[in-house]
């Protein structure tokens, strides 16, 4: 399936890379999963790949993946330090960050987060997670062990000072231009050396407008932050009710990078509160103002601190499961060996009476072969006889009728006898 991004890649320092990954028309895929383009980091071949729909979960699932981690030569091991964010496109600062580190090999190639974002939060109108349908992914990737850990913090700074930059630029573009005219193009030297003095960069009547709002609103933030505003007794109750709530939760659970918003309004608010009874000192409205960073750095340690437990847990379970497995896979090994010698017992028992049955068969087939010697030599001897039976039966006749006549004559001769007896 074709998918509608675009991926961005910029160098934050020597030692980190930034990737930006834009997908158009997210709740329109129906991809399980997505890989973005290949990117390269020391040396490395790596992408982001993402389950838009949960990988068997109702959350966001991403990871960092090894592109070419098959073609790998054997034993190949890489570390690797990142953080992803979700970019929130109301509001950077309540974006959906969580950072991390992994050795990559080849049994371990992808590493992330399964459970990166509810689902029902990504897809929350009032949350800017998906801005015309479009859903911003960051990815921050270093490999050196030296550096220290990506912050989640680092991630939803990272822009704004390009931010800044850029408005500084368009509000030193209009001072120095702010007597031309907005309803004509405004004429600045480019900052080129290659082209001449007389050369000139037209900007148009909707860019000036652009810088005039850039501008206004970087002056208001500037004359909001140097202002003495004093807060009222209820205000700083309420503020002092909103910091009390966010620390009786476990910095684990504060590091969500949307919480921090109000909590550094609130903190603001408890500088600049001057009650008649209690007035703070400069030191503690210093601390004040600097808490919420403070908290920040603490929630971002122990979100790594858990993380780094989870890890050793899920070693910890997966070293039990492997041993679970291996021993069983032992005691089958055992019982399969005592059936393997049950079974040469049952076939060599079974040799023996094919041996005794071949022997049987061999007697038998002797016999029968006797047999039909024997009954061939009878069935001759009897053909054979057929034909003397016929001569003898021949003969037989003959000689009945010699016998009847020896006895006529036999007969005769006796009578003759007795005739003579009676004379003498």
């Amino acid at each position: 399936m074709a998918v509608d991004s675009k991926f961005q890649c910029m160098d934050i320092d020597v030692k980190i890379k930034k990737f930006t990954w834009r997908i158009q028309n997210f709740s329109s895929l129906e991809v399980k999963k997505l890989y973005s383009e290949v990117f390269t980091v020391d040396g490395y071949k790596w992408r982001v790949l993402i389950f838009p729909k949960g990988n068997n979960v109702d959350h966001f699932s991403i990871y960092l993946d090894v592109a070419d981690s098959a073609t790998l030569p054997y034993g190949w091991t890489k570390y690797a330090q990142f953080g992803f964010g979700v970019i929130d496109q109301f509001d950077r600062e309540t974006s959906s960050t969580k950072v991390t580190h992994h050795c990559f090999n080849a049994r371990q190639a992808d590493w992330g987060f399964t459970s990166f974002l509810s689902l029902t939060e990504l897809h929350n109108p009032k949350r800017g997670y998906l801005l015309n349908d479009a859903c911003l992914v960051e990815v921050y990737v270093c490999t050196d062990k030296t550096l220290g850990f990506i912050s989640n913090e680092f991630i939803v700074k990272t822009d704004w000072d390009e931010l800044k930059a850029k408005v500084a630029d368009c509000v030193k573009a209009v001072i120095d231009n702010q007597k031309t005219p907005t309803t004509k193009p405004v004429e600045i030297t480019p900052p080129s050396p290659t082209q001449s003095s007389s050369q000139t960069v037209a900007i148009e009547p909707e860019e000036r407008a652009e810088e005039d709002m850039n501008t206004f609103f970087t002056s208001l933030e500037s004359e909001l932050s140097s202002s003495r505003i004093v807060y009222s007794k209820e205000a700083a109750k309420e503020a002092l009710a909103k910091i009390n709530e966010a620390l009786n939760t476990t910095p684990v659970n504060l590091n969500d990078s949307g919480k921090f918003a109000p909590l550094k309004q609130a903190f603001m608010i408890l500088a600049r509160f001057d009650g008649s009874s209690t007035t703070l000192t400069i030191d503690q409205k210093n601390v004040l103002l600097g808490l919420d960073e403070r908290l920040k750095e603490l929630a971002n340690r122990a979100a790594k601190a858990v993380q780094d437990k989870d890890q050793l847990t899920a070693k910890e379970s997966i070293k039990r499961t492997m041993t679970c497995n291996l021993e069983t896979s032992l005691i089958r090994y055992k019982e399969v060996e005592t059936e393997v010698k049950q079974v040469d017992q049952i076939l060599a028992a079974l040799r023996e009476e094919v041996e005794e049955a071949q022997k049987r068969k061999e007697k038998m087939l002797a016999e029968r072969k006797g047999i039909y010697r024997s009954c061939k030599e009878m069935k001759m001897e009897l053909d054979a006889l057929e034909k003397e039976l016929a001569e003898c039966e021949a003969t037989a006749k003959v000689g009945e009728e010699e016998e009847k006549s020896v006895e006529a004559e036999w007969g005769r001769i006796k009578d003759f006898i007795s005739s003579i007896e009676a004379k003498i």
